[in-house]
C-alpha cells in the first residue's frame, strides 16, 4: 500500500464532466457540504446501471441538490459513473480530512475482485475491533472518518484502510471510548423504554424528540437509540403505536389550520405537537403550502422601464417625499365633532400630495414586480407552449430563501397599498354623498365605494402624471351609476310582498301588561337622562323626539323659530345633546328600546 506515486486530482477520471464536477466541489464546497455530498454520491453509486446513460445535470442534482443550467445535453455512460464516482467520493473525503485539495494515487481503487482482502477492513470488522455499532461509524463521518467503495467477491463493499482507522482513533479517543460504551438493548431494556415513553405521552403529550432526549438522559442511552426504538415499535405495531399520526398524511383542513397557526407566530415544535406529526414533516408541508399560496396570488402591476435598472432601486424604495411633514400632520389630526362614529377612522391619515402619491404608487408596483420576478425562479408553466397556462411549483427550484423573499416583498407592497387606501377614504364619502339620495342605505353605498377604491388603487397608472383623485372619482361615479340601478332592480324583482306585513302586524304572542310596564320603565329612564342636560338642550331633544304633551315631533326650523336661532344651530345642539345621552347610557349600562 505504500510507495505509490501521486499526481494532480481528477487526472484519472474517465469522463470530463465528472472531472469538472469534482474540481468545483473540492474547490468551493465548505467541509460540512463535502461530507453530505460524499454520502449522496455513495448512495448514487449503488443505484447506477452500467447499461444506461445519465444526464450530467441529474448527477449534479443527486449529489449537490442543485440543478445547474449548463451542459443540458451532456450524457454520461453508467460504466463511466461506476469508475468516476468512487474517485469523486475519495476526493471529497480527503479534502475534508486534510483541509486542502487531495492528491490522488495513480492506482484506481480496484473494480474487480481484490487480490489481497487483508489490506482492507470492513465495517463489521471495525465494529468488532472497537466494540461499537455500525450507526456509530456512520456518525463518525462528520468527524472525517471515511472509507472507500471497492468490489469484494463480486459485491461492492465499504472498506477502510487500517492506517486510516488507527489515525482516527488517535485523533478522537473520547469519541471512540464513548461509542464503545453503547451496548445493544435487551428485551427488558426495550420494554422499559417503551413503557416509560408511553407514560410520558399520556401524561405530558410530549413529542418524540422531547421524549427521546428525556429518556436518553434518564436511562443513560443515546438519543438516536431511543428514537430508533420508538420508530421501530410504531412501524411494527401500528395499532399500539405511541405516535400513530406521525407518518400519516395531513388533511387540507389541518394544513390550512397549521398555516394559520404559523402565520400567527406559533413555534414549529408546538405545531408539530398539536397535529401529532414530526417537526420535519410539518416544516416541509408548511413550506410547500406557503409556496403554493404565493403562486395563487395575483401580482399584476403597472410596469416601468426603471424597474429593471439596479441603480434605481434605492430611489424607488426610499421614504416618500416630505415624510416627516406627513407624520407631523398625522399626529395633529382631529375628528370633526359632527362626524358619525363609523366614519372617525377616515380622519386618522392626512391627504397625500401629488409627489407623495407618485412615489407610493411607483414603490407598490415595483415591489409587486420584484415579487413576481422572484416567484418565477421556483415555478414553471404547466404548459410551456401556452402563455396563459397557470404556474406550478418546480420542486427542484423551490428554496426557503426565495419563498421568504417573495413574502417580504408582498408584505411591503401591502403596507404601501393600505396607506394609499386610507389616505383616499374620505374621497369615497364625498362621492357617495352625491349619490345617497338615489340609494336606500348610505353605508351599503359606502362599502361598495370602498371596494371600487381598492380596485382603482391596483389599476391606477401613475406614469401618466395625473392625480389619483381624478381617476378614483371617475371610477367611483361610474361604479355608483352602475350599481345603484342594479340594486333597485334586484330588490323590486325579488321582493316577496310580505316584509311590510310582518313589520306592521301586531305580535299577539307578547304580554300586553309586560309591554306597558317596559315602556313605562323606559320613559322613566329617559326622563332621568334628560335631567343631565341643560334646560334648552332638554327641551330641544323633547321637541325633536315628540316627548312633549301633544306628542308632536317638531322640525329643526320650527324649533329654531321658537328659540330665535337658525336651524343649523338647532341641529348642532341636538347632535351634542344626543352624544351626551349616548355616553350616559353606555356608562350606566342601560338597555333602551
Amino acid at each position: 500500500m505504500g510507495g505509490r506515486a501521486r499526481k494532480i486530482p481528477g487526472s484519472t477520471f474517465g469522463h470530463p464532466g465528472m472531472r469538472l464536477l469534482c474540481d468545483q466541489l473540492v474547490r468551493f464546497s465548505p467541509p460540512y457540504r463535502k461530507v453530505e455530498q460524499a454520502e449522496r454520491a455513495n448512495q448514487l453509486l449503488a443505484q447506477i446501471d452500467p447499461e444506461k446513460r445519465y444526464p450530467w445535470q441529474f448527477i449534479c442534482f443527486r449529489i449537490t441538490l442543485y440543478r445547474p443550467d449548463s451542459y443540458p445535453h451532456m450524457l454520461i455512460e453508467g460504466q463511466d459513473l461506476i469508475q468516476d464516482l468512487p474517485l469523486l467520493i475519495k476526493a471529497l473525503n480527503h479534502a475534508v480530512v486534510h483541509g486542502k485539495e487531495p492528491l490522488e494515487t495513480t492506482e484506481v481503487p480496484p473494480k474487480g475482485p481484490v487480490q489481497n482482502p487483508n489490506e482492507w477492513w470492513t465495517t463489521e470488522e471495525i465494529c468488532t475491533l472497537l466494540g461499537v455499532c455500525s450507526k456509530t461509524i456512520q456518525r463518525w463521518k462528520s468527524l472525517g472518518f471515511f472509507g472507500e467503495t471497492i468490489t469484494i467477491n463480486g459485491k461492492r463493499r465499504l472498506v477502510y484502510r487500517p492506517l486510516d482507522v488507527e489515525a482516527f482513533v488517535q485523533r478522537h479517543p473520547k469519541e471512540v471510548e464513548r461509542g464503545s460504551r453503547f451496548m445493544q438493548t435487551t428485551d427488558a431494556d426495550r420494554e422499559r423504554i417503551l413503557n416509560r415513553a408511553r407514560q410520558m405521552v399520556s401524561e405530558e403529550g410530549a413529542s418524540i424528540t422531547d421524549i427521546s432526549r428525556c429518556l436518553a438522559k434518564e436511562l443513560g442511552r443515546s438519543v438516536e437509540t431511543v428514537r430508533a426504538l420508538i420508530k421501530r415499535h410504531d412501524h411494527l405495531n401500528p395499532t399500539t403505536a405511541l405516535f400513530p399520526k406521525r407518518n400519516k398524511s395531513i388533511s387540507p383542513r389541518e394544513l390550512a389550520l397549521a398555516l394559520e397557526m404559523y402565520r400567527k407566530g406559533t413555534s414549529m415544535n408546538d405545531i408539530a405537537l398539536h397535529f401529532e406529526r414530526t417537526r420535519t414533516m410539518m416544516r416541509r408541508l408548511l413550506f410547500t403550502a406557503r409556496a403554493q399560496y404565493l403562486l395563487s396570488q395575483d401580482l399584476d402591476c403597472i410596469s416601468n422601464p426603471d424597474f429593471d435598472k439596479p441603480e434605481m432601486e434605492g430611489a424607488i424604495c426610499d421614504r416618500m417625499p416630505m415624510h416627516d411633514d406627513f407624520l407631523a400632520k398625522q399626529s395633529q389630526m382631529k375628528v370633526p365633532k359632527d362626524v358619525p362614529p363609523e366614519l372617525t377612522p377616515l380622519y386618522t391619515v392626512p391627504l397625500l400630495n401629488k409627489e407623495q402619491e407618485q412615489h407610493l404608487f411607483r414603490k407598490m408596483n415595483y415591489l409587486k414586480y420584484q415579487a413576481n420576478k422572484t416567484r418565477l425562479k421556483f415555478c414553471m408553466k404547466q404548459d410551456p407552449e401556452d402563455l396563459n397556462a397557470p404556474l406550478v411549483l418546480d420542486p427542484a427550484k423551490v428554496k426557503a430563501q426565495l419563498v421568504e423573499d417573495v413574502e417580504s416583498l408582498l408584505g411591503e407592497a401591502v403596507q404601501v397599498k393600505e396607506l394609499l387606501i386610507s389616505a383616499n377614504m374620505r374621497l369615497v364619502v364625498n362621492v357617495a354623498k352625491r349619490h345617497s339620495a338615489h340609494a336606500e342605505n348610505f353605508f351599503e353605498l359606502l362599502s361598495d365605494g370602498n371596494i371600487s377604491l381598492i380596485r382603482a388603487v391596483e389599476k391606477f397608472d401613475y406614469s401618466r402624471g395625473f392625480k389619483f383623485s381624478t381617476y378614483a372619482s371617475w371610477a367611483l361615479m361610474k361604479n355608483f351609476a352602475r350599481s345603484i340601478p342594479t340594486d333597485k332592480i334586484r330588490k323590486d324583482r325579488y321582493v316577496t310582498g310580505q316584509e311590510d306585513i310582518f313589520e306592521l302586524s301586531t305580535d299577539y304572542r307578547t304580554d300586553e301588561h309586560e309591554t306597558l310596564a317596559r315602556r313605562k320603565d323606559d320613559a322613566e329612564s329617559i326622563r332621568l337622562l334628560l335631567r343631565h342636560l341643560d334646560p334648552r338642550e332638554r327641551q330641544i331633544v323633547s321637541m325633536r323626539a315628540g316627548l312633549e304633551e301633544d306628542s308632536t315631533a317638531f322640525t329643526l326650523e320650527q324649533i329654531g323659530d321658537k328659540f330665535g336661532i337658525t336651524k343649523e344651530r338647532v341641529r348642532q345642539l341636538h347632535a351634542r345633546s344626543m352624544k351626551k345621552l349616548r355616553c350616559l347610557v353606555q356608562t350606566n349600562h342601560l338597555d333602551l328600546v
